[in-house]
């Protein structure tokens, strides 16, 4: 599997639990739980553990280095 469209798949899972998360403190709506049976549905609740592996893999992005991007501060005023 290449690993960019592991980082974009596991992002885009943690994007759309953000989003849920939202909705569940702005609205007190939970989609996931809608769309699957509730929260405590073996569904969702395998969906929300997921997006928890997802988070965690997505603070290893924090740590990365890419050719484009450098975590020095001198290189900002190039």
């Amino acid at each position: 599997m290449n690993s960019k469209f592991l980082d974009y798949t596991l992002l885009t899972l943690v994007i759309i639990g953000a989003i849920n998360w939202g909705l569940v403190g702005f609205a007190d709506f939970d989609l996931v739980g809608a769309l699957f049976g509730g929260m405590s549905s073996l569904v969702s609740r395998f969906i929300f553990a997921l997006v928890g592996l997802a988070g965690l893999y997505v603070i290893s992005f924090l740590f990365r280095r890419n050719s484009q991007t450098s975590w020095r501060a001198d290189s900002l005023s190039n």
